[in-house]
């Protein structure tokens, strides 16, 4: 437990260096832009995210499961996974790219309802592969279980990749804040590379060459887990916001967008704990009563933590609405508590959730995110239709309950 406060708190000034910049980011698009320009650029922010986490998908969980199993005999037991992890890689961004360019005028007209935007997916996915680089290295660094290298590239990426974006926003407005958006992890995954051309891993006969069968087996499981949460979360974020668009209105979905982009960088120091310490960890073990003790200890620890930095984000909204955003966002106040609520709900459902990701339970994992994506969706247009933006939010706590429930009661059964 006490590694696990050690790299919570590294990983904590990390997350509290990408929350400075991501709320700076927010407070500039609210000046320039607004709510319906907050909306808009959320809507980017998760077509940004399927795309990415599905290019992603190979290089991500499974390349940090068996670097963390193989390290102690050298990078040459690491490279099947590496090889097969780029090969993987490879074949996705041959079918993605292209289809995304004949696609682009018809994924901007159902994000934006505006075709004349389809340059931003245009340039989204064509700088996919540098954010599948930068994610491979991060994710053999973190297999590694090098935290300190880990933190400081990090920090030295979002503060790059933030000031680029920052320079878009202002200078172009709404335009550079969507094109910011589209190329920020590109930027990231560019200072990744630079940042390890030196490092003794970074060997073209480690990531590049023969592999075996197993491996290609292996990493293709956690591709699958990967490109499931890559499309349902995002899509499920967006047809949400569309949900709230159609029957709210834009104003009041970049409300309901500010508060959730509240939670999500303020989760983002445990989110990161977990992928850092977490996962490895679960990885290592063996035996289903292993994990579980190592689930409950954790979760004595990690709850407790949510459940406080809730209440203080909950105590101080109206100074972070006045802080991270402008008046027009006054209204999102009224979002706080439910939103808040469902945030320590979703991490307790994490903890029980995470063997499916580090024993490679694919069924499972891939079942439930399809389930609880579309029950997420479901939800929100009935509570939306009764109650309006907070049904929203209603929705998202309901989900999270329920998904709690499964994991926990089915947690032996997918850490075998």
């Amino acid at each position: 437990m006490k590694r696990l406060l050690k790299v919570t708190a590294m990983t904590g000034l990390l997350t509290l260096l990408k929350m400075a910049m991501g709320f700076v980011i927010a407070k500039v698009v609210a000046i320039y832009t607004g709510p319906t320009g907050m909306a808009m650029l959320g809507q980017v922010q998760s077509m940004v995210g399927a795309l990415n986490g599905v290019i992603n998908a190979p290089v991500g969980s499974g390349v940090i499961r068996y670097t963390a199993e193989k390290k102690e005999q050298g990078f040459e037991a690491c490279a099947p996974w590496w090889r097969a992890a780029v090969q993987w890689v490879l074949v996705i961004s041959a079918i993605t790219i292209p289809t995304g360019l004949l696609l682009a005028e018809h994924i901007a007209n159902w994000l934006f309802q505006d075709t004349a935007l389809a340059w931003v997916v245009m340039a989204t996915v064509c700088v996919l592969p540098l954010s599948a680089i930068g994610t491979l290295c991060n994710s053999i660094i973190n297999g590694q279980q090098l935290y300190r290298r880990y933190v400081g590239l990090g920090m030295l990426s979002a503060v790059i990749s933030g000031c680029v974006m920052l320079t878009m926003i202002v200078m172009v407005n709404i335009q550079g804040a969507l094109l910011a958006a589209a190329v920020q992890s590109a930027l990231i995954g560019l200072v990744m590379l630079i940042a390890n051309l030196h490092q003794p891993w970074l060997r073209v006969q480690y990531w590049w060459g023969s592999t075996t069968k197993e491996a290609r087996k292996a990493i293709g499981g956690y591709m699958l887990m990967a490109v499931t949460t890559a499309l349902t979360v995002p899509i499920s974020l967006i047809l949400v916001r569309t949900i709230l668009i159609e029957h709210v209105g834009w104003e009041a979905a970049g409300h309901w967008q500010a508060v959730w982009k509240i939670s999500e960088v303020y989760l983002g120091v445990i989110t990161m704990a977990l992928g850092t310490y977490y996962l490895p960890r679960l990885s290592s073990l063996v035996g289903v009563d292993a994990i579980v003790n190592e689930i409950h200890k954790t979760a004595l620890v990690i709850i407790p933590i949510v459940a406080v930095m809730a209440l203080g984000i909950y105590l101080l909204r109206d100074v972070a609405i006045w802080l991270l955003f402008t008046e027009e966002f006054r209204s999102a106040r009224d979002l706080f508590a439910i939103q808040l609520c469902g945030d320590v709900i979703k991490i307790a459902s994490w903890l029980y959730a995470y063997p499916m990701l580090s024993r490679g339970a694919t069924k499972w994992f891939i079942s439930t995110e399809v389930i609880f994506s579309l029950l997420f969706v479901l939800l929100a247009y009935f509570f939306v239709q009764m109650i309006g933006c907070k049904g929203a939010n209603i929705a998202y706590l309901v989900n999270y309950l329920i998904y709690l429930l499964v994991v926990f009661f089915n947690v032996k059964r997918f850490s075998r």
